[in-house]
């Protein structure tokens, strides 16, 4: 079990939402300790820590588990207060920037994840247009500004950057130019990777990204 005063990330290192995490912890300055989950053989603290949903990212603080990544990135923010808040100061641009969180997770993930792991089909091109649709969209709430909270690197750009690194895979796969599509959304990326060291220093290569995504397929019969 984890030391009371320890804090402790329970994490995989291709995982867009234990990236939310790592760059969070990053931003507030948190000494933390990383441990690798081998998610086909999940550690026993992890079993322990997340019993409902048995997923990463899992923070321990104080020897207690906070689960989801959207909740913990909150969680910090609020418990580490001597550096810059991630959200706005106001109720209405809180709420703003959990709706937008609630959305990337909700209309992001999930057609993007059938663009990769599913076979070409009818299901295949409902998912690219919603997935560029949702793109759009979120390129719409940013606007001009260099951070979705405007000059600030605040939450939405936390929830936001790590899907940047299977940029490249969903363009592989789901046949997409986003950059061409959404080029102030990628602008934005590069920009947030050249100026903000806990962002750079937590994203993996879309290479390296694209590998591990192509041995998915693999396993998952999309590729024979």
């Amino acid at each position: 079990m984890a030391k009371q005063e320890e804090v402790i990330l329970l994490d995989f290192w291709a995982s867009m939402y234990g990236m939310r995490v790592r760059i969070a912890l990053a931003e507030k300055g948190v000494s933390y300790e990383h441990r690798e989950e081998d998610l086909r053989n999940k550690s026993q603290l992890l079993l322990e820590m997340n019993p409902v949903h048995k997923k990463i990212p899992v923070l321990i603080h104080k020897g207690k588990p906070i689960c989801e990544s959207s909740i913990i990135v909150e969680y910090i923010d609020e418990v580490w207060k001597d550096k810059t808040s991630l959200f706005p100061s106001d109720a209405y641009g809180k709420a703003r920037a959990r709706f937008w969180a609630d959305f990337i997770d909700k209309k992001v993930f999930q057609p993007g994840r059938t663009l990769l792991y599913t076979a070409k089909g009818e299901e295949d091109e409902a998912a690219r247009k919603e997935f560029m649709d949702s793109l759009k969209l979120i390129e719409g709430e940013l606007g001009d500004k260099p951070y979705f909270g405007g000059e600030s690197f605040g939450y939405v750009d936390v929830c936001l950057i790590p899907f940047y690194t299977r940029f490249r895979a969903y363009e592989t796969y789901g046949e997409l130019n986003i950059e061409c599509e959404c080029p102030k959304l990628t602008a934005w990326a590069k920009s947030c990777i050249q100026n903000k060291e806990s962002v750079s220093n937590v994203l993996p290569e879309s290479l390296k990204l694209l590998g591990l995504v192509q041995q998915m397929r693999k396993i998952r019969g999309v590729d024979e």
